[in-house]
């Protein structure tokens, strides 16, 4: 499915931002595989956090469905 995801992007960065290196807005979107990697590795060493920061501010990020999360 592909469209608009009906999680927030605010929740989303605020878990990224404060929680990222334990994987919990990856959690939040419903990528629990993606999820326990963050995990184990802080976040795939931090680098992967800031991409995903990077994504959910300019829009791109998506959930386990495939859809953009795009509502603030």
């Amino acid at each position: 499915m592909s469209g608009k995801s009906d999680k927030n992007r605010t929740a989303a960065l605020l878990l990224c931002i404060f929680l990222g290196a334990f994987g919990i807005h990856r959690f939040y979107v419903g990528k629990v595989g993606t999820g326990i990697l963050w995990l184990l590795t802080a976040g795939v060493f931090g680098v992967g956090v800031i991409i995903d920061m990077i994504m959910i501010i300019v829009g791109s990020f998506k959930d386990s469905y495939g859809a953009e999360v795009l509502q603030w």
